[in-house]
């Protein structure tokens, strides 16, 4: 199982990052490892000084597929949920000004939270979703799917044509502005539309 993540999706967290639009989806992977447990906190990784949360709407595969076009990628996915994309803003920004790969700072343990799932029939619409996270109940980042730049079965139908996806695969769909720090202590919530996906705590 992997986990496939998408970068500048939206255009408000490409101008606060100060970052060029790009003319095709971002596209990078996690692995499976970087998943945080259920029931788990997560744990700032000590070579980092500035570890951001990433509020993302997620989808989970249920289906082998390679070179899926955009019209038959509904068919593929059956639950959505949230999750976070934790980033080392300060280690990305440094391999970034070098030319090398961002692992290091986006694929390490625990730096992806992985919510409740929910059948996205339960939806009126996945292109009309908004979603939210907060952080000490305070709402630090709130966005809604109809801002994004590839919507769900794009960004579906682009990343199959260089990974052919498996059941159980999650794709990370990009995050709207306002990521922002987190610090030992704090109580991260995430919620589509009124509904909380998930809960816990930062150490």
């Amino acid at each position: 199982m992997k986990l496939i993540c998408i970068g500048r999706n939206y255009i408000n967290h490409i101008a606060e990052l100060k970052n060029e639009k790009p003319s095709e989806p971002v596209v990078f992977i996690k692995p499976d490892t970087a998943i945080l447990l259920k029931k788990q906190p997560f744990f700032i990784p000590d070579y980092s000084k500035n570890v951001q949360h990433e509020v993302e709407v997620i989808v989970k595969i249920n289906r082998v597929g390679k070179y899926i076009k955009t019209k038959f990628a509904h068919k593929y996915y059956d639950h959505i949920s949230l999750g976070i994309d934790f980033t080392a803003r300060d280690l990305q920004q440094k391999l970034k000004a070098t030319g090398l790969p961002w692992e290091k700072a986006k694929a390490f343990d625990g730096s992806a939270v992985v919510g409740k799932w929910a059948l996205k029939s339960t939806f009126e619409s996945l292109e009309n979703l908004s979603f939210s996270l907060k952080k000490n109940d305070v709402v630090v980042q709130s966005g809604n799917t109809q801002q994004m730049l590839w919507g769900i079965d794009a960004v579906i139908a682009y990343v199959s044509q260089f990974f052919t996806l498996k059941i159980g695969d999650i794709i990370f769909t990009g995050t709207p502005a306002g990521v922002g720090q987190v610090h030992a202590g704090d109580i991260l919530k995430g919620y589509i539309e009124n509904e909380e996906f998930f809960n816990f705590k930062v150490k």
